[in-house]
């Protein structure tokens, strides 16, 4: 990946996004893609859309969500302390002495969830985010009530790293690597040149009610979409491969398998694989794939989905990790899949 890119991916990781505020982390997105999009779109929802050949009969539209699990405040007490309920899938036990950003309605301040110390008894074994708080110092209700209100919402305060030059680690990786992928393929195809168009999404909203993927497909009507999520990897201590699948990282992306997706859509991706001579991996996604892929396929007269993520370890944990080489990889499956296309390629299972 060239260090510009990887400044990119960066600066998108280090930007709060949390599910129903994504607008700051939009905006960095339409700013870069401008440069090389035929045009932007926007709609009611947030969604960021770039687009190139739009007057193309054949859409591919491409979703990468752009949000991120995050906590929301719900009371604040006598003394000052936020308490809080989630915005996304937050894992009580992974919260337990993090710090957070807390994006108040004046400002944004730091503050720390605090825990009972385990010399006055600690948690509780089966406690929940009820028994959890955020501490930023305010000594009463009413100094807290000058930065903060119901509502305001909080991420982890962590800052995106290269391990190794191998791994990239940081908040929210699920999935603003999937807002980078679709505006790289986007970028890539703007100077490769295709014959179909193509919709690259930044949505919004998939880890709360997958609403901005239903605005997008709405919009655009495509020929076809393909979710840029994040999988399961299963390559680290204590997971049970047997149950959870054999997932790893640097084992490059992973495709769908299941009622949801189209078969014809994954043939072209295996086709392209193996031109490619690309390692792939697959996960199986029997009756909903728990992605943007659900909402887009049910918009309009339907739309034919496939699904192909990045494995991704410590998912919705303070700090995600993922390969930089399985990145570019989807990326330039992506690209070198809809450049093949012709615009005449029929999706329909039950025709040749």
């Amino acid at each position: 990946m060239e260090q510009a890119n990887k400044d990119f991916l960066l600066e998108l990781l280090h930007t709060p996004s949390p599910s129903s505020n994504e607008m700051a982390i939009q905006k960095k997105w339409i700013n870069y893609v401008q440069d090389f999009a035929d045009e932007i779109r926007t709609d009611n929802a947030g969604n960021a859309i770039g687009v190139i050949n739009p007057n193309a009969s054949f859409k591919v539209l491409l979703a990468g969500h752009c949000d991120e699990i995050a906590l929301v405040i719900n009371r604040i007490d006598e003394d000052g302390f936020l308490h809080f309920d989630k915005m996304g899938g937050i894992n009580p036990k992974a919260a337990v002495g993090m710090k957070v950003t807390v994006l108040g309605f004046n400002e944004e301040v730091t503050g720390v969830i605090g825990v009972n110390a385990q010399h006055h008894g600690g948690l509780k074994d089966d406690f929940g985010l009820e028994d959890l708080f955020i501490d930023c110092g305010y000594k009463t209700k009413n100094e807290a009530a000058k930065f903060v209100q119901i509502g305001d919402l909080a991420v982890y305060k962590t800052e995106p790293e290269i391990l190794m030059d191998r791994y990239v680690a940081g908040r929210g990786l699920d999935n603003r690597t999937g807002s980078f992928i679709v505006a790289e393929v986007l970028k890539r195809l703007s100077e490769k040149g295709c014959s179909v168009g193509v919709y690259a999404a930044s949505t919004v909203n998939e880890e709360t009610n997958m609403g901005g993927a239903y605005f997008a497909a709405a919009g655009v009507e495509p020929t076809m979409a393909i979710a840029c999520d994040v999988t399961f990897s299963t390559d680290y201590p204590g997971v049970n491969k047997n149950k959870h699948g054999d997932i790893t990282l640097d084992g490059g992306p992973v495709f769908a398998k299941g009622a949801p997706i189209n078969i014809k859509i994954n043939k072209l991706l295996e086709k392209t694989a193996r031109k490619l001579n690309m390692a792939v991996q697959y996960e199986l996604t029997p009756r909903m794939t728990g992605t943007d892929a659900d909402r887009m396929r049910l918009t309009g007269p339907g739309v034919p989905v496939s699904l192909v993520s990045l494995p991704l370890r410590y998912m919705h944990s303070p700090v995600e990790t993922s390969s930089l080489r399985d990145i570019d990889e989807e990326i330039e499956l992506l690209v070198t899949m809809i450049a093949d296309l012709t615009g005449e390629e029929s999706l329909n299972p039950l025709e040749d």
